[in-house]
């Protein structure tokens, strides 16, 4: 397995493709993401956006193309001119440093917020549970919820969990961090308190790469926007550019219909 670099881009995608039967979901998509970058991956329903996502930490295998992560390529190690998917017990090694955060927010039920987020350092990084409490409690504290450290997951709202999700992803000390239509599954108030703890990741300078249909999440404080249809990368732009002056006529009906005042010229 390729040793990480930390030199290297934090995420690079060098011609990605995947098929679902014989339909191209990703199509030969090419981009790298600067360490600290903060990436808006947004499309319309069916875009490839999940997809993209998924793939980096190999959720889903790609057909073609290459992905790394600190110079570390995924899933797959080089045999001449072919690649081979690595074991699962590598992929998992692998996906100690890719932070994962979804939609549906995926707590354990039967434990305490506390809990939640000390389980992948105490089960994965083998960190006795005194350190792992320490940590958990400053990630707690870090999005907001230190003092609902010993409730359970059903004793909080959607804006809640979704935050207490993003603080057992950072407890593995990822070096990029991808969320899947973070705030999708709430309400206007509940997506504040979860855009406000993006945010702060934002503003301590991790990469984070965003699926989202929440323009805000995009235009106020994306670095740059990778605009996708049928899974095609069709704009890769900073994203006040792409909101001020959108290139291809996909992105200007796109940010039409979402309230954006995208230019015509």
């Amino acid at each position: 397995m390729t040793p990480a670099n930390d030199n290297a881009p934090a995420i690079r995608m060098a011609g990605v493709t995947k098929y679902r039967g014989a339909q191209a979901v990703l199509r030969d998509v090419t981009f790298d993401v600067p360490p600290g970058q903060v990436v808006a991956v947004l499309g319309p329903s069916g875009a490839g956006k999940s997809t993209l996502l998924r793939c980096i930490n190999h959720l889903e295998t790609i057909d073609g193309g290459k992905i790394f992560v600190q110079g570390q390529l995924i899933g797959y190690r080089e045999r001449g001119d072919l690649l081979v998917e690595l074991p699962d017990a590598e992929i998992s090694l692998q996906r100690r440093r890719i932070g994962m955060v979804f939609q549906s927010f995926n707590l354990f039920r039967h434990i305490t917020v506390i809990e939640n987020v000390m389980a992948g350092p105490i089960q994965v990084l083998g960190q006795s549970r005194t350190q792992a409490a320490a940590l958990a409690l400053e990630l707690l504290q870090r999005v907001g919820l230190a003092e609902k450290a010993d409730v359970y997951p059903n004793q909080l709202s959607g804006g809640q969990q979704q935050r207490v999700a993003i603080a057992r992803a950072l407890a593995m000390k990822p070096s990029v961090m991808l969320l899947d239509e973070p705030t999708s599954a709430l309400d206007p108030e509940l997506s504040q308190e979860v855009i406000e703890a993006i945010r702060q990741l934002a503003r301590d300078g991790i990469t984070l790469m965003i699926a989202t249909h929440e323009m805000s999440l995009a235009r106020d404080f994306a670095h740059r926007v990778l605009f996708m249809v049928n899974g095609e990368l069709v704009e890769d732009r900073p994203a006040r550019a792409f909101f001020d002056t959108p290139r291809h006529d996909r992105s200007k009906q796109f940010l039409s219909r979402h309230g954006e005042h995208a230019a015509t010229a």
